[in-house]
């Protein structure tokens, strides 16, 4: 009897140790995880920032290389300039400083250079500081002639810009131009804020200070676009601004139907252009979901059994207690390999993660920035100057504009393939015929689109497998040779099988499988341009839809490539007999 007591409380002992322990090791990883998140999250905010203010320095580095700056001159400095390219911005002025005695002037002075309709609004006594040029990036309206002196926030971020010559980013606080908008459409913003010096060696002043280039960021839309892919699911981001009392929250962004937790939130500060911002990170249940939750309760149980059986193999066979201790230790060594198995693919899949989010970031802050500068100031010089110039520098600029694009499509092709796998996905009907013909439109007449069904699926993912497959058959046609391709779907056993069909050069049949491959150019395709990665991208997107794509020869010549969208994803839409 003694013996049982001892077994018992032996393994009451040995479960209530395992279990807290477990506990602990799960609390841990999980507070690892949160941290790693945070981390990420104030990466790509910082990145974000610094993008923001990087384009902010060169654009306003142009205007002040200009001798005297005039609407034309500016539009066409800030031509590429949309939120496409700057997410949540509201829009980009010029401002400059004057006192009261000088506002008739200053109206006629910037009437003169083309900003014809121009009325200043003074407000208060002054100093006045004026926006004069104007870019609007959103359909609140323009801002010309608007005192920006009535906005503390805005006066104290120019004052440190112009004070410490770099970008400064503001406190936070509502835009004046959003006044009039609806509740609903209010959000806290902030601006950034660029001093402008006069560069140009042909003007008198060269180093007098001319004024600032102001871009207004409304917080809630640069939160969603700076974190949504570092974020993912896992996490729920508050941005605050550090100000004198309490931080202020600036803009919060959730991840779609996620569920909070009690691990609590961890904490950073981000450093923004000369000033701080506070970053909080909420987990949620998708976070979770990668972890191994519950161990103490299944230790529990695993334990409890454990006794049980040791309780009765002491009561009926003493002799099998040292072959019932081995299971124990062949159960708790599974155990421990089977969890470090799971953080040995938990670090990987991170791994993963940031070398994607790292990649990205230096695609978009290292490449594209740089070249659309030289996009810019190549489409202003092809519009402004090209009847000045002499054969062969219109042979030197056309060259200019030519390499340009090719590198364009490149630094998109390379952000398409790695985002394709990571990137949010939308699930709505997607009516592919309307899709295809959108595509062939601009084909001038090359592009049959035969019937095609309506799925579900996510329409920018699956305009690009269209777009890409498409612009292969014509681009990959013999110059002798009219491009014909043929675009319809049939169903099959899994749904619906979709074809493009062309009478290229085709595919040699021991290519075909390396064909979907990065950065792969089969034989053939030496003398055709391209990057050897909208296949790739292709292939990608298909797998996110959960079909799958092939190559097959076209018995007219050619090549047909095709892919499936499973039954799953289909709508009512009434199936076809044959491609067309």
């Amino acid at each position: 009897m003694l013996a049982l007591v001892l077994v018992a409380l032996t393994g009451l002992a040995g479960t209530t140790l395992a279990a807290l322990t477990l506990h602990r090791v799960e609390q841990d990883r999980l507070a690892r995880a949160l941290t790693q998140r945070t981390a990420m999250v104030a990466q790509a905010i910082t990145t974000e920032v610094n993008r923001y203010a990087n384009s902010l320095t060169d654009l306003a580095a142009a205007v002040g290389a200009q001798s005297r700056l005039e609407t034309g001159e500016f539009t066409a400095i800030t031509a590429a300039v949309d939120r496409a390219r700057l997410p949540g911005a509201t829009g980009l002025v010029f401002v400059v400083p004057a006192p009261t005695a000088r506002i008739a002037g200053l109206q006629r002075e910037w009437r003169e250079r083309g900003s014809t309709s121009l009325e200043l609004h003074p407000t208060g006594t002054g100093p006045h500081r004026f926006v004069v040029l104007n870019k609007t990036l959103d359909d609140t309206g323009s801002a010309p002639g608007l005192d920006m002196s009535a906005s503390v926030e805005a006066v104290e971020a120019m004052d440190l810009a112009e004070r410490n010559r770099r970008v400064t980013v503001s406190r936070t606080y509502r835009l004046l131009k959003d006044a009039g908008l609806p509740a609903d459409r209010r959000q806290l913003s902030f601006v950034f804020v660029a001093p402008v010096f006069s560069t140009s060696p042909a003007a008198t002043d060269l180093g007098r200070f001319r004024g600032w280039l102001v871009l207004g960021t409304r917080g809630g839309d640069f939160l969603r676009e700076a974190v949504a892919t570092a974020a993912g699911e896992a996490v729920a981001v508050t941005l605050l601004d550090t100000v004198s009392g309490d931080p202020i929250p600036m803009a919060t962004w959730r991840p779609p139907a996620a569920l909070d937790t009690d691990l609590g939130a961890a904490e950073t500060t981000v450093v923004v252009a000369q000033r701080f911002w506070d970053l909080r990170v909420h987990a949620t249940e998708e976070l979770l979901a990668g972890t191994d939750r519950g161990l103490d309760r299944v230790a529990w149980l695993i334990g409890g059994v454990l006794t049980v059986l040791l309780v009765a193999l002491t009561a009926t066979v003493t002799t099998s207690r040292n072959r019932a201790l081995r299971r124990v230790d062949e159960a708790t060594a599974a155990l421990r390999h089977d969890i470090e198995r799971r953080e040995e693919v938990e670090h990987r899949l991170r791994q993963r993660e940031t070398e994607l989010v790292g990649f990205a970031g230096v695609v978009a802050h290292d490449l594209r920035s740089p070249l659309a500068r030289i996009m810019g100031y190549a489409d202003f010089l092809h519009e402004e100057a090209y009847e000045r110039l002499d054969s062969t520098q219109r042979d030197f600029l056309a060259r200019l504009r030519t390499g340009a694009d090719q590198m364009r499509v490149l630094i998109d092709d390379l952000l398409d393939y790695a985002t394709a796998e990571n990137r949010p996905m939308a699930h709505v009907p997607v009516d592919l015929r309307r899709l295809a013909e959108d595509i062939a439109r601009d084909r001038a007449g090359k592009v049959e689109v035969g019937h095609l069904p309506t799925v579900y699926g996510d329409p920018t993912l699956l305009r690009q497998v269209f777009d890409n497959l498409i612009g292969n058959a014509i681009k990959y046609t013999p110059p002798d040779r009219e491009p014909r391709v043929r675009v319809g779907c049939r169903p099959d056993d899994d749904g619906w099988r979709c074809e493009v069909a062309d009478n290229g050069i085709g595919i040699p049949e021991q290519d075909r499988a390396a064909v979907f491959d990065a950065f792969t150019r089969v034989g053939g395709s030496e003398n055709f341009p391209g990057t050897g990665l909208g296949l790739a991208i292709v292939h990608r997107i298909v797998e996110r839809h959960h079909g799958h794509v092939g190559i097959e020869d076209n018995p007219g010549g050619g090549s047909v490539f095709w892919f499936t969208v499973p039954v799953a994803s289909i709508t009512g839409a009434e199936k076809s007999p044959t491609l067309r």
